[in-house]
């Protein structure tokens, strides 16, 4: 794993936005405009790593995955925040339902320095973002600078391919595609709009709309959208614990096609995938394969013997973009959190050329599927991050 120095191409912001990365520039605090797609510099990978990548991210995906069949198995619900008992019902008859009910993708967070084993930081298996830069635009950009050259990159052809085989579990009638008007930057209409055009690509039949324009019919009980359509099936950018807390989570679960014939919308990604975007996930995969080499120590009952030794960081388990994230190095003392958290083992990110690197491994259904890059200044990979393309050599 190298970092290499590279001129951007000419006209490079041009370029990406046509591709579909509207949102090529972060606004920074000081009103400055900076890349977020950041091509002054590309990232190198041996086959070999490669490989061992692919193969560790699909044994995380199959312990993440026993994790989540403990968690049912034993009702540990509460240990993810999950307090609403009928809610908790829904997730797991969602679970044991997961064979009838469409899933698609999820995004690893990886630390990985090209000179040990990868270490799992978080799983993200139900809004992952950073998908429009990885499956198109770093594949584009590999085929303009180094023709001939290969990418960690089967995203595209995957998701085509997963709604091909996914179609039976579908409803009659289109797929609708929401994101959110409060998307200021587009990230979210472009991700939705991407993963829009691999259904298409797969035959199915879309319709697009905001999550804020999905209206509710008393009369017939049932979700629909600005025309008045009822909404059968629903891909959303929206995580499921803001979609069953808000002002109408009472209908989505009184609605939600769980599997098995009941319910009448069916929302993409699935109840399950709670889950696997819960940072509690981090402490009962530690639990069940204590010492993996590619896991690192994390407890829900506080930093334990942590705050000791190498440190500790204090996440939310909701927490997303690095938000309310807080570093504990060795012998500062722990933190009273405001909200539960999972205390994970510090394990600073490595440093390319005074970046911290994160590796984003992505997985459609339940296999490796490609590589995203982030780069941040600090050791919280923020809103700030900025996306770097790779190439194998």
């Amino acid at each position: 794993m190298e970092r290499h120095r590279i001129r951007p191409r000419p006209d490079w912001q041009r370029t990406v936005e046509e591709q579909g990365l509207i949102y090529p520039l972060t606004r920074y605090p000081d009103d400055s405009l900076r890349p977020y797609w950041d091509e002054s510099a590309y990232y190198s990978f041996t086959l070999p790593e490669v490989e061992a990548l692919e193969e560790t991210v699909g044994e995380l995906h199959g312990m993440c995955m026993a994790a989540a069949a403990h968690i049912v198995e034993k009702g540990r619900f509460a240990d993810l925040g999950i307090m609403d008992g009928r809610l908790a019902d829904l997730v797991a008859e969602s679970w044991r339902r997961r064979a009838e009910l469409p899933s698609l993708y999820g995004r690893f967070d990886l630390r990985y320095d090209g000179s040990g084993p990868a270490k799992m930081l978080e799983y993200n298996a139900d809004t992952p973002t950073s998908l429009v830069e990885a499956a198109s635009a770093q594949w584009f950009w590999m085929e303009e600078r180094f023709p001939g050259a290969d990418q960690w990159n089967s995203l595209h052809e995957r998701l085509v391919e997963a709604w091909k085989r996914q179609a039976p579990l579908l409803p009659p009638g289109p797929v609708h595609f929401a994101h959110s008007d409060t998307d200021e930057l587009g990230e979210d209409l472009m991700t939705v709009a991407y993963l829009r055009e691999t259904a298409e690509q797969a035959g199915l039949d879309t319709e697009a709309l905001s999550v804020e324009s999905i209206g509710w019919d008393r009369m017939t009980g049932r979700f629909v959208d600005d025309g008045l359509r009822f909404i059968r099936a629903c891909f959303k950018l929206y995580p499921w614990e803001w979609l069953a807390s808000d002002e109408f989570g009472p209908q989505v679960l009184d609605t939600l096609d769980n599997g098995g014939g009941t319910g009448t919308t069916c929302w993409i990604e699935p109840a399950w995938k709670m889950l696997l975007s819960n940072k509690a996930l981090l402490a009962v995969v530690w639990e069940l394969y204590p010492g993996h080499p590619n896991l690192l120590p994390a407890y829900l009952d506080g930093p334990r013997d942590l705050a000791s030794g190498r440190g500790y960081v204090a996440k939310p388990l909701l927490g997303r973009e690095g938000a309310g994230v807080t570093l504990h190095p060795p012998g500062t003392a722990p933190a009273r959190p405001e909200e539960p958290c999972c205390y994970q083992e510090l394990a600073p990110l490595p440093e390319f050329s005074g970046n911290r690197v994160v590796l984003g491994a992505w997985v459609v259904e339940d296999e490796p599927a490609g590589l995203g890059i982030r780069e941040s200044e600090g050791l919280v990979t923020d809103g700030y991050a900025r996306f770097v393309p790779h190439v194998i050599r």
